[in-house]
């Protein structure tokens, strides 16, 4: 037990807790998104059980990925129509395109959503039940750390390290969970920009399981999305958005101001 607490394994505790923060993010707002579909006081409990229900999947599936590596690399089935589709599936292929091609989905009818309601601040979105909700958090949280694991796998071979890892990492995302519910439904404007972020992290799952999938189409290499374009794309929403809503409030302050002069 003392040989775990080495400086090399702390060290590579603090990389994957790193880790799965950064890659949490993302997870974040869906879980803020799928919260709102139940009642408002369910909202919390809703965030928090997903979460503290997956942390625990997410060992499960740690262990078995652990087990199972070559399984989960192994071709399932192969598609082939003669210069249109071509393809090789695996388990981790099909878990990264289904969930990806989920969250574009979400994303985009939420998106719709915002541009049809009438009366935001009114809106009443009918509200759907807590366990649909808990079984989505809970899903999609595993396919968002399906990668993370395997890029763990990458830093450490320990199964206790990359365990205690998750778990605080968990701990950290549900004490996160009602600070980014809360700043979202204060701050309707950035609303927009979370999802246009969910619908990024969609296309780059996507991507990444069709690079998994050796998918052509057309004849054309589908090529999963650089982690740094990634990061680079989100910089420049992020910045670009605070920036037009810093302009926003300033021009409608000289606006208003120009209008009360006499």
């Amino acid at each position: 037990m003392i040989a775990l607490f080495t400086p090399e394994n702390l060290f590579t505790l603090f990389m994957l807790v790193a880790l799965q923060a950064v890659l949490g993010f993302d997870n974040l707002l869906y879980i803020s998104i799928e919260s709102k579909r139940v009642e408002k006081r369910h909202q919390a409990f809703v965030r928090q059980a997903g979460i503290g229900i997956a942390i625990l999947f997410r060992i499960v599936l740690l262990f078995i990925v652990m087990g199972m590596v070559n399984a989960f690399s192994t071709p399932l089935f192969d598609l082939h129509v003669a210069g249109i589709f071509e393809g090789s599936f695996t388990v981790h292929s099909l878990i990264t395109l289904l969930g990806g091609g989920f969250i574009i989905y979400t994303a985009t009818k939420e998106i719709s959503h915002l541009l049809l309601v009438e009366d935001l601040e009114g809106e009443t979105k009918p509200k759907g039940s807590m366990v649909k909700a808990l079984f989505w958090i809970v899903t999609m949280n595993l396919v968002f750390s399906f990668d993370s694991i395997l890029s763990a796998m990458a830093l450490s071979d320990v199964f206790i390290i990359m365990a205690t890892a998750i778990i605080i990492s968990g701990v950290m995302m549900i004490w996160l969970s009602d600070y980014v519910a809360t700043f979202l439904e204060k701050n309707r404007m950035y609303e927009v920009m979370g999802l246009f972020i969910l619908f990024l992290v969609g296309v780059l799952l996507v991507t990444e399981g069709g690079h998994l999938a050796h998918i052509h189409l057309f004849n054309v290499t589908v090529e999963a999305m650089s982690k740094t374009t990634f990061y680079f794309v989100l910089a420049v929403i992020i910045v670009t958005d605070v920036i037009q809503n810093l302009f926003q409030k300033k021009y409608s302050v000289q606006n208003n101001a120009v209008e009360t002069s006499p």
